[in-house]
């Protein structure tokens, strides 16, 4: 019965630590610049003729362009 319990702290001691290794592992890629930040559009569209009128459309174009956002 001993081996039992010892067997089972010895389990959660490694869940523990894989939880553990997993969680820092995530915060490291995200502090580290693991996620791509998007550009801005402010030039012309090479695409779109004509006047922006409307935010969001332009923002479509934008984004439809490989941008995050423009206007």
């Amino acid at each position: 019965m001993e081996k039992v319990s010892e067997l089972a702290v010895e389990m959660g001691t490694k869940k523990l630590f894989g939880m553990l290794f997993m969680s820092l592992l995530l915060v490291a890629l995200a502090s580290h610049g693991g996620m791509v930040e998007g550009r801005i559009c402010e030039s012309k569209s090479h695409r779109f003729k004509g006047v922006c009128l409307s935010d969001h459309n332009c923002g479509l174009v934008c984004r439809n362009e490989g941008f995050l956002d423009g206007w």
